[in-house]
């Protein structure tokens, strides 16, 4: 008996002639990913990618390290045998014991992919079954409400056995790098780093932008941004980011142009400089993490003034979520913690009391017209700091 880890996965099954390709980039995210764990061989069989010849006291750390791979929609710790009767209920006793030796209600499916396999799904159940309940005194057979299924699969590496209740969820979607590249305004904020992630979720690379106002923000509000791209990059392996620097901007709206039109000005300015950054680095759309009516700028004619002034699409996964929608996201994510750390970021430093709701293009664009947008950007865009972040 070795143990061996099975994960399976969803969307990519749906893609008919091009499924290879999708397969090795899922296997390729997955070596990635565990490089720096433990020593690994990562194989696809039958629908389903398996980890084995790893560390034997890294197996946990390895499902969940897995579990934020996008593309896997389970992953569970197996042992593997050879496709013998005897073999199995001898492993299953052996791997299961733990298990099986306290009272509990049980039952068993099998899973038959190996057809040349001598009994068949039902049968394979029926007599695992009935070795199982004859060697742990404490098991009684429930097949409609168990509170542990015994799970056989019998496929062509060999027989896999391990229990149902505990496979760990995956993060689902499609594999980093099957959806092109995107750049993420992120903030310090709970949304951005939601709508990043639920970007990265479809398969796209992400990159992000940070603006940081030194010294109206503070060393902590730019260790928290990084921090929070840490955690965002325990998904996606890692990411860069650009630090704009962006005060002399906001300095510049502030003593130019009406207080209710700041918010909308320099969220202009944010996504032409956005823009160029990821257009000079490859992606072809930004990601923000706006949600309708949650705030003054993101009424839709605050929205239509800000997206006017860039060329490439702008991705808002969460335009229509409310705050607790995005909150438990936050959460499961691992997020919210870091988000809601008292620190400011350019945003909330220089909010107007009474901002604009209704704005229109031409108003903003002759407000904004008293500014030197050209020199101010190329200026911000010549200060840009970048960081490659890693997960820790």
């Amino acid at each position: 008996m070795r143990e061996t880890i099975i994960a399976k996965y969803g969307e990519i099954i749906l893609k008919g002639g091009n499924r290879p390709r999708f397969e090795k980039m899922l296997t390729d995210n997955i070596k990635s990913s565990l490089k720096n764990i433990t020593p690994c061989r990562v194989w696809i069989c039958q629908a389903a990618v398996y980890v084995d010849e790893f560390d034997a006291d890294k197996a946990d750390i390895v499902v969940e390290r897995m579990s934020m791979i996008f593309g896997i929609t389970s992953i569970t710790k197996a042992a593997l045998c050879e496709k013998e009767f005897s073999e199995i209920v001898r492993t299953a006793k052996e791997y299961l014991k733990e298990d099986l030796s306290r009272p509990a209600r049980f039952k068993v499916e099998a899973k038959r992919a190996d057809k040349s396999f001598p009994l068949n799904s039902t049968q394979l159940a029926i007599e695992l079954g009935g070795e199982l309940d004859d060697a742990f005194s404490d098991i009684v057979c429930d097949v409609h409400n168990p509170e542990i299924t015994v799970m056989c699969e019998i496929r062509e590496a060999g027989a896999y056995v391990y229990i149902r209740e505990k496979r760990v969820p995956g993060q689902g979607g499609m594999p980093i790098g099957s959806g092109s590249k995107a750049t993420l305004l992120l903030s310090g904020g709970i949304d951005s780093p939601v709508a990043g992630h639920m970007i990265a979720k479809r398969g796209v690379t992400i990159d992000a932008v940070n603006f940081f106002s030194f010294p109206y923000t503070s060393d902590r509000a730019k260790e928290k941004v990084i921090e929070l791209a840490k955690i965002i990059a325990r998904y996606t392996s890692k990411m860069k980011l650009y630090i704009v620097p962006f005060t002399e901007i906001q300095l510049n709206i502030r003593d130019k142009c009406p207080e209710e039109y700041m918010t909308l000005i320099m969220r202009r300015f944010m996504m032409r400089i956005s823009e160029k950054i990821a257009l000079a680095h490859g992606s072809k759309a930004l990601v923000t993490g706006e949600s309708v009516g949650q705030v003054a700028s993101q009424t839709l004619a605050a929205l239509d003034v800000t997206n006017a002034v860039i060329d490439m699409p702008v991705l808002q996964p969460l335009i229509g979520m409310d705050k607790i929608e995005v909150i438990q996201r936050a959460e499961k994510i691992g997020t919210y913690d870091t988000s809601i750390l008292p620190y400011e970021d350019c945003c909330t430093v220089f909010t107007p009391k009474h901002p604009k709701l209704n704005p229109k293009r031409s108003e903003v664009e002759r407000i904004e017209s008293a500014l030197d947008t050209e020199a101010l950007e190329a200026e911000a865009l010549a200060g840009v700091e970048l960081i490659e972040v890693y997960p820790d």
